[in-house]
Formats: structure tokens, sequence, C-alpha cells
């Protein structure tokens, strides 16, 4: 069955993100990448960066993700119940170093997209901001757990539409050759990042 286009591009655009199965959404996050959390709640719309994150489930599809409580994006999601992760590309690696170092609260007229120059359009289940210049989009809806958000800022969610651009995921599979651009970023430390390597195959049936 052919991926469905998201509404959001030119059907006829071959770059065009495509729906992802859910049972297989946790391979979009499997590699360890750094995400932008991107939230929305009573006419406001914001943006962080998150190194701590990961699948959780298959079906339903769940993840988790850090989200510190002095953050303005912790509010908003608390708020809403919702919030999409965003899988950025070594192409916005500066504008994901910043989003992940400021507040919203302190952007000019609290817009961390223009402050950065970040664009960003309208997810197509939950209304949430989705980051371009990303590779891959989970739309999530938070599923409550009162003790881990307090005690450890861990927040779960259940992905109710994942995307991902067709040029390096498809058939449920990472292929970043030829696009070094829109390899995936890693956080070390200090303002570093490391980018996803070459993929090796591993044969055990011997």
């Amino acid at each position: 069955m052919e991926p469905v286009i998201h509404p959001a591009f030119n059907a006829a655009d071959p770059q065009a993100p495509r729906a992802v199965e859910l049972p297989k959404a946790y391979r979009l996050l499997n590699h360890g990448p750094t995400v932008l959390v991107s939230s929305a709640y009573a006419g406001h719309a914001n943006v962080m960066a998150a190194a701590w994150n990961a699948g959780l489930d298959f079906t339903p599809a769940k993840v988790m993700v850090v989200i510190d409580k002095g953050t303005w994006t912790r509010e908003l999601v608390e708020a809403s119940g919702r919030f999409a992760l965003n899988v950025p590309a070594r192409q916005i690696a500066r504008q994901t170093r910043a989003v992940g170092t400021t507040s919203g609260r302190d952007a000019p007229g609290n817009d961390k997209y223009a402050q950065y120059g970040l664009s960003h359009f309208r997810g197509a289940v939950l209304d949430l901001p989705l980051v371009a210049g990303c590779v891959a989009w989970l739309e999530c809806r938070v599923i409550p757990e009162p003790h881990n958000e307090r005690a450890h800022d861990l927040f779960i969610g259940e992905a109710i539409a994942a995307w991902a651009d067709p040029r390096v995921f498809s058939d449920g599979h990472w292929h970043f050759e030829g696009h070094d651009d829109l390899r995936t970023l890693h956080y070390v430390a200090g303002g570093s990042f490391l980018t996803i390597g070459d993929e090796i195959q591993v044969d055990i049936s011997e």
C-alpha cells in the first residue's frame, strides 16, 4: 500500500514526507537522535531541544522524553496534553543548538521560531507545530504519569501519527547515503553534536 503523503505538502512532490506505520514509529528514534519538542496551547507555540528521548512500545506506539519542569515547553505540554517530537537534521544544527539553550519566555514576542529562523507547519492530526528542516515527526498525546513527571521530568506519549522524509527513511529503515545534510544529530555535550554514521549489516546466521 502506498504511504500517505502529509497533507501539508504537495502530493506531487516525491520528497514530501510520508506517513510511517505506527508500530514502526519507534524506529524514528531508535538510533538515539536529539529531538525538537514542539508544543502549543492557547495561541502560543514553542520548541526546545531534548537529547533524552526514546521509543517505548510498538502497539500502541509510545515514546518518552525528558522535559525539565522549568521550561515553557513543559508548561504548554501540561496545559495541552500533547507534544510533537521532531527529528532535526544537520542542516538545522545551529537552530537546534539555539533552541536548546534559550527559553521561549525570553524570545521576542515569545516566538523562538521567528527568533532563530525556523519554519513550521501544522500537524495533520493534533494540530501541533511541526518543525521544517527535520527528517521525521511524531505527533503525540500525553499518557499521564504524574509521579514520573514530577519526580523525573519524564513524559510518556502515545504517537498518534508519524511522518518521515522518504529521501532518508522508507520501508521502515533509515538510509542516509548521499544525503549528508539530512543526517540526524546526536548531542554529546558543550555544544558538540555527532551526526549519524554509515550503516553496517551484521549477519550472525553462520
